[in-house]
């Protein structure tokens, strides 16, 4: 359904459904006030304070061709007030880190993006991983599917999830919950014949990595991104430790009302999934690092970005290539020059690029309920804006 004041569609979201209010004190980011920064500060908090659901919300806008370095918090986070240095989990985001370090391992020669999974994982978890209809599909998975979300396989998140909040002290290791993801749930389609969205197409990634490198996941995600980045407050919720730890608490996250941070065992099913904590300016320096190749090589990023999938109804206008969200022009519905890819989290979470305006938008509004909300704020109240700066 196409939004009235826009040529932007709207988007369905998982959850329906917090409120806040303070106003931050100005940061050096935020020094220079242009009529766009000005109008886009407006439209933030507005849509922070406009129904109960968001708590605590951070947006970043960065472009150096518009001039433009803005750095925003609205909200109480639990006492205090919200603030830009916070670390923030982006939730499903990190996506976007596991395939860049499925990408840097392509490039040192490790792995190929058409090989099998069943060459990296042991027969154990690859036995009766995926039965469709009768028909043993296991060794047929690449890891290109699992990159596009096209295996086939089912989502065990949103399942265990469930389990853990409903019984305090259920923990399952992300293993574990690929082998509960066998016995209990079926396949959705053969690979490479549908986009499903999927956790599960993450673990195996991340398991990926660890059998290639014989190290534990975070500690590859600490070696070959956030220390070469020195992304020096980044690290993996559960998992690890930044290098220097935050003035500030990580910001809380919701779904459901629920703070998933202090859901206990709740890293295990975030894992490879998501799990990477940072204050969004270093998030910043990890998508300015991937757009201008110091992670890998233009060409690995064009195959990242543009081999891609329909992601369909509800998302229409969005494309999925290797852990990237792509807005692409729809005739009337969206206009060519709203083009960005980037990164989405269930939290209202969003990271992304505008190569129009060579801008870098990175937020979120920390609730599941804002899942679709974010992206109509991100296209509609900041890129429209950016256009218009030009």
């Amino acid at each position: 359904m196409q939004g009235a004041d826009s040529g932007v569609p709207e988007f369905c979201g998982r959850y329906e459904s917090v409120k806040l209010i303070v106003t931050p004190k100005p940061n050096k980011w935020n020094m220079k006030v242009s009529p766009i920064t000005a109008k886009i500060e407006s439209s933030f908090r507005k849509q922070a304070r406009s129904n109960k659901k968001p708590r605590n919300t951070y947006l970043l806008v960065q472009s150096d061709k518009l001039d433009i370095n803005l750095q925003l918090a609205e909200g109480m986070d639990g006492a205090i007030q919200a603030n830009t240095k916070q670390p923030n989990h982006l939730a499903s985001v990190g996506k976007l880190f596991t395939a860049t370090l499925i990408s840097i391992l392509y490039e040192k020669g490790k792995l190929d993006f058409n090989d099998t999974i069943s060459t990296y994982l042991d027969a154990g978890l690859m036995d009766g991983l995926h039965i469709y209809k009768g028909k043993d599909y296991s060794d047929k998975i690449t890891i290109r599917h699992l990159l596009q979300q096209t295996s086939g396989l089912n989502d065990v998140f949103d399942p265990l999830l469930k389990r853990m909040l409903d019984n305090p002290g259920f923990q399952i290791t992300s293993r574990e919950a690929i082998s509960w993801g066998k016995a209990h749930l079926n396949p959705v389609a053969a690979p490479g014949k549908r986009h499903f969205y999927t956790d599960t197409n993450y673990y195996l990634l991340g398991l990926i990595i660890e059998s290639i490198t014989g190290q534990p996941f975070h500690e590859v995600m600490h070696e070959l991104i956030f220390e070469p980045l020195e992304m020096k407050h980044a690290y993996m919720h559960g998992f690890s430790k930044p290098e220097i730890k935050s003035d500030y608490p990580a910001a809380s996250l919701y779904v459901e009302d629920v703070d998933l941070l202090t859901v206990e065992g709740v890293h295990q099913i975030d894992y490879a999934g998501g799990s990477v904590v940072a204050p969004l300016d270093e998030f910043l320096v990890f998508m300015q690092s991937l757009v201008n190749h110091k992670l890998i090589k233009g060409e690995t990023l064009d195959r990242m970005v543009n081999d891609d999938v329909s992601k369909g109804f509800p998302q229409i206008g969005f494309r999925y290539g290797y852990a990237v969200w792509k807005v692409t022009p729809i005739p009337i519905l969206i206009p060519k020059q709203y083009y960005c890819w980037g990164g989405v989290g269930i939290t209202g979470a969003f990271m992304f690029y505008h190569p129009a305006t060579a801008s870098y938008i990175v937020g979120t509004f920390n609730d599941a309920s804002y899942r679709a909300k974010a992206l109509q704020f991100m296209l509609r109240k900041v890129i429209k804006e950016l256009l218009r700066a030009q």
